[in-house]
């Protein structure tokens, strides 16, 4: 699907001619929510089971196992383990249309995992909860269960709530007509184990602009490892911090959606801006784990300030992101808190609480997938963005 749509952008001798925005790519799954009749070892309609040969399918979720989760979309979705015999369950299916290289795609699924997932060890044949959490990892290829290119990988899905979780695309050494999700084990870990994740409400996965140069990845990314929290009965865990956390310190240093301040001096214009615009101050940023304002950034707020009481009519949003390192829990609080220490800034300083929203987006939305140091600094970010802004 190719929506295009038609803008005003030139004028010559007073007549106003119409132009054509680049038209987005989008790449509509089939059966995305994984709907089928519940059952044991029956992948969903309209996906292929990928599995190791003589071990059963991925089941179709809730009811089997004592899988009582409900879905987060629709009636049913899907359910995936591995197992401590070393196999794993994975689906794929043809895309409409190819995830093309060196081009940028963007979707979200939904995953959680369940308490019970109760079934018999592979490698004892005695009664077995698979319930350790596994990370899922999805490939591009060109053809069914394929596995060409290692697209994205996650962290260990520790919650059992359903989180909607957000992944960019970036085909770095071909194009690639299937897509394939797996489970998979949490790394490093000694000894293969018995896990589950559970998938629902998967989006159309849409091309989107790169915003900077696709640098060289490697096929196999490995995230930092995570550990699984014992917590009470029934309780939903914590996803536990993860290990290996980069020295250097959160920063927003990298390139905004669509402007860019480098530096205090350089002041924000009106005539650069408009209502949903996007900013990125490059001299603010935060130490690792912290949501105090440094002084060093006082200046880029300074000019913040500025261009907000020059122009009253303006009300905007501060958005506070992480990179992947922290929990899901973790990131989203750290996110909130940064946003509002720098809104509550401009507030003291006499900008209207009315006109200063703050909202945290914690790890859902990054900017660069490769999970490099400089990577998880370009995610760890602070961005403004225009609410409202009048045409005079």
């Amino acid at each position: 699907m190719l929506p295009v749509r038609k803008i005003l952008c030139a004028s010559f001798a007073g007549v106003v001619f119409p132009c054509l925005l680049l038209a987005q790519k989008e790449i509509r799954l089939k059966n995305p929510s994984f709907e089928d009749i519940p059952a044991h070892s029956h992948t969903p309609q309209d996906w292929f089971n990928c599995g190791h040969p003589g071990e059963s399918p991925p089941d179709v979720q809730p009811g089997a196992f004592n899988v009582t989760r409900l879905p987060s979309h629709g009636r049913t979705y899907l359910g995936m383990v591995v197992r401590d015999n070393e196999t794993n369950e994975s689906v794929g299916q043809r895309l409409s249309a190819p995830l093309e290289a060196n081009k940028c795609y963007e979707f979200t699924i939904d995953l959680c995992r369940s308490e019970h997932y109760l079934s018999l060890s592979r490698a004892t044949a005695q009664p077995a909860n698979y319930s350790e959490p596994v990370v899922l990892r999805i490939w591009g290829g060109n053809g069914y269960c394929q596995k060409s290119e290692l697209l994205y990988k996650t962290e260990a899905i520790t919650n059992t709530r359903w989180h909607p979780y957000y992944f960019q695309l970036r085909p770095k050494y071909g194009n690639y007509q299937y897509l394939t999700l797996e489970a998979f084990y949490k790394t490093p870990t000694l000894l293969p184990y018995n896990g589950n994740i559970l998938l629902d409400n998967a989006s159309t996965i849409r091309q989107i602009f790169c915003e900077t140069p696709i640098a060289a990845r490697k096929p196999s990314l490995q995230p930092p490892d995570t550990k699984p929290v014992q917590t009470a009965k029934g309780a939903d865990p914590t996803p536990a911090q993860p290990q290996g956390r980069p020295s250097a310190p959160d920063s927003a240093t990298s390139a905004p959606p669509t402007v860019s301040v480098p530096n205090e001096e350089t002041l924000l214009s009106r005539s650069t801006l408009r209502e949903g615009a996007t900013f990125q101050l490059n001299n603010l940023y935060f130490d690792a784990d912290k949501c105090a304002i440094k002084d060093v950034c006082l200046p880029a707020l300074e000019a913040v300030y500025r261009f907000l009481i020059e122009n009253s009519d303006v009300i905007i949003e501060v958005g506070g992101h992480t990179n992947e390192l922290p929990t899901y829990d973790d990131a989203m609080t750290l996110s909130i808190n940064r946003a509002k220490a720098v809104a509550d800034w401009l507030i003291g300083k006499g900008i209207p609480k009315e006109r200063i929203l703050y909202k945290g987006y914690g790890k859902t939305r990054p900017i660069d997938s490769s999970m490099t140091d400089e990577a998880h600094r370009r995610n760890q970010r602070v961005e403004f963005k225009i609410i409202s802004m009048s045409d005079h």
